[in-house]
């Protein structure tokens, strides 16, 4: 790796796609990740690809991928030289939001308390051992990184942010499964129809759809029969027909585009073909939950609400909060 360019390594990816519909479209991801990855992609790719050129060739003894706080080798396996190295590095591709890690001792403070968020969820699902799973808007990876602990066979991770990449392959640089990879993709990108995924998670991804039951398609095409889906986005109070379209902004967030009541989202999904729809978590987001970090310094969630009335957004919405839906493809 250089500077400049950056390949991933799309070979295990590859062979474990090979006897699925995606397996043709596995073997042509080097070129569209080619283009992706351009010199000229993004402005702050060459800083970032120096951050991963400054970290060492350690592998890490000591791994747990289960733990609330994923653990990335332990204090006493480098010194304090190098931890220094390590930390520095990764503190040039900031901000951190999904995790919390611990990396050789180093604590990466992120924005979201994802751990509490797989809690919520992780009971609930089939079991991931064996199973292929995709991950849309996966972020850096924490949640594929779950996945793998609970015994999944293969995470496909995606997201077009190219920064939470550059994360995933800072910390593949000390640990790597072989069986996750996350990738600088949409949704969009896979072809119609694949249906190769075991389970399907679509986590905080919905409200910022233009058109949220064609993403529900794309997410139901993405599932064998008889596949489970994990959806988890905003939701507001109500009941059937209740939908919120933000004018403007929402928790300062632009592209918040529609916010339906559970009771809707469940029509949506039964629209869209899924059956055996149940929510199984609805949770107000907090503070203590969202929030700045000395990991991702910028404005968060407490900026967002309003501070007279911390149950409605600083626009005069209500306030962030989420829900958990499971679904079936027949």
């Amino acid at each position: 790796m250089n500077q400049t360019t950056f390949n991933l390594d799309l070979a295990p990816l590859t062979s474990a796609l090979q006897d699925t519909p995606l397996a043709a479209w596995a073997e042509a991801l080097p070129q569209t990740l080619a283009l992706r990855l351009a010199p000229d992609s993004h402005g702050d790719l060459p800083a970032w690809l120096a951050a991963i050129d400054a970290l060492p060739h350690i592998r890490a003894r000591q791994i747990d991928l289960n733990a609330p706080c994923i653990r990335i080798g332990a204090p006493d396996e480098i010194n304090a030289d190098t931890r220094e190295q390590i930390e520095a590095a990764l503190r040039q591709l900031h901000p951190w939001r999904k995790g919390p890690f611990d990396v050789f001792g180093i604590h990466i403070d992120t924005e979201w308390r994802s751990d509490w968020k797989w809690d919520r969820i992780v009971r609930h699902l089939a079991p991931l051992a064996g199973r292929r799973v995709l991950d849309v808007g996966s972020g850096n990876g924490y949640f594929a990184l779950r996945m793998i602990g609970a015994g999944a066979a293969l995470v496909v991770a995606i997201d077009p942010m190219r920064l939470f990449l550059m994360q995933f392959e800072a910390l593949r640089r000390f640990h790597d499964t072989g069986r996750a990879c996350v990738l600088p993709l949409g949704i969009e990108d896979f072809p119609e129809r694949s249906e190769t995924f075991d389970t399907v998670f679509s986590m905080g991804v919905l409200y910022h759809r233009r058109s949220p039951l064609d993403h529900l398609y794309q997410l139901r095409e993405a599932l064998r029969p008889g596949g489970e889906l994990v959806l988890e986005t905003l939701v507001i109070p109500g009941g059937t027909g209740q939908v919120l379209v933000p004018e403007g902004r929402y928790a300062r967030m632009r592209n918040v585009w529609f916010i339906p009541t559970v009771a809707e989202l469940e029509r949506w999904l039964a629209r869209c073909g899924l059956r055996d729809i149940r929510c199984v978590d609805e949770s107000p987001t907090t503070l203590e939950e969202q929030r700045s970090t000395d990991w991702m310094q910028f404005e968060s969630l407490a900026r967002s609400l309003d501070p007279a009335d911390p149950t409605r957004t600083v626009e005069g919405y209500p306030a962030p909060r989420r829900a958990v839906l499971i679904a079936r493809r027949p």
